[in-house]
């Protein structure tokens, strides 16, 4: 296992870990708990999320494949559960946690990794069919088409986009002709205009977002004061711990918008490594699917393939929202943001994909000796 380690992966983790343990500490000065609770707090889930991520790398990854269908079955239970008064926890008007009693779980982020693993398993299984019959789409398309009705239901129209581009783009690798991926893809970009176009509170966002300094003290609230935040920074910031948005100006400093405290306390520099960072995870994630493929670990393969797409997507949200870039969405910088079940299900997918590394790297070289001999 260790001669197997992908250290500039664990590396670049490692350090948007430190980052983000750093960061909560700074961002929440001025929260009601205080600095040094949530610093504590964010401690505790790293190390309980480390934990899970070495309990998920001793899984082998055929036990996922054969359970594929039924983390589809998880997902859709999930996304009912929290939908029931008595078992969701409704909290600024959505409706995204379920109550475990000693632990609230918030059921979008672990559909994330349920339909991970199912669209992974479906493509592997169905990878012949899928370039010469469409009805083989047919199933997949339509049963993540029901599923993010319900988390649209929540509402939680961040996880939908995310969810939605990473079927996508596994739809994409797993070979589907180009004419039904674009068709796909034209199916999927119609829903999301309609969806925007049906709720009032999305056009308002819309709206601030094109032009957030004519609502300033509206809808475009959190985007000028993140926006400030950034002109702030300037190259090299303002100082660790200096940043003056966090103190009650910036809502959500230590969770969706801690980029903003990032890029005003260390500048276009501190972004700029955490670009960098996410770079070079997303671009190992992808490497490591293309080597598993190339060893015939299809289901492997795809499963790397799709945790680059989905952390790539997220952190590109995430970073475009916080920036000015993308209308504002509740959404998560993945290894950074303060949050248990997002650092979790982080450190689940990060896992299935070392574990992708291990298992592919062995038969890669055994192909290898077969073809010497």
């Amino acid at each position: 296992m260790i001669a197997k380690f992908d250290f500039y992966l664990a590396s670049s983790i490692l350090a948007l870990v430190t980052i983000g343990l750093i960061m909560v500490a700074s961002a929440s000065v001025a929260l009601e708990s205080g600095p040094v609770s949530y610093a504590l707090r964010h401690a505790v889930y790293v190390t309980s999320a480390l934990c899970l991520f070495i309990f998920v790398l001793n899984i082998e990854l055929s036990v996922w494949e054969r359970i594929h269908r039924l983390c589809l079955v998880g997902a859709i239970v999930l996304s009912v559960m929290v939908l029931i008064p008595g078992i969701g926890i409704e909290v600024n008007g959505s409706r995204r946690w379920i109550n475990l009693g000693f632990m609230t779980l918030q059921a979008s982020e672990w559909i994330k990794f349920l339909v991970l693993i199912y669209l992974a398993g479906y493509l592997a299984r169905t990878q012949a069919s899928l370039r010469h019959e469409p009805r083989a789409l047919l199933r997949p398309t339509l049963s993540i088409a029901a599923l993010l009705t319900f988390v649209l239901f929540e509402p939680d129209f961040g996880t939908t986009v995310v969810l939605a581009l990473t079927t996508v783009g596994l739809f994409f690798v797993a070979g589907v002709r180009i004419r039904h991926f674009l068709a796909i893809g034209f199916l999927g970009a119609c829903a999301l205009v309609l969806l925007i176009l049906l709720q009032p509170y999305r056009l308002a966002r819309i709206a601030s977002y094109l032009d957030p300094w004519s609502v300033a003290f509206g809808s475009g609230y959190q985007l000028t004061q993140a926006l400030i935040a950034f002109g702030r920074g300037e190259v090299f910031g303002v100082g660790l711990g200096e940043g003056i948005q966090k103190l009650s100006y910036l809502p959500e400093p230590h969770n969706d918008f801690i980029l903003a405290v990032i890029a005003e306390e260390t500048g276009f520099f501190g972004v700029a490594v955490i670009v960098m960072l996410f770079t070079v995870i997303v671009l190992r994630f992808l490497g490591i699917g293309a080597k598993a493929v190339k060893a015939d670990r299809i289901f492997a393969g795809l499963l790397a393939y799709g945790a680059g797409f989905l952390i790539g997507i997220q952190a590109f949200i995430n970073m475009g929202v916080s920036s000015g870039m993308l209308p504002t969405k509740g959404i998560t910088l993945p290894f950074v943001s303060f949050g248990g079940n997002s650092l979790w299900v982080t450190a689940a997918i990060t896992a299935l994909v070392f574990r992708v590394k291990y298992e592919s790297s062995g038969s890669l070289r055994e192909i290898r000796r077969r073809g010497q001999v």
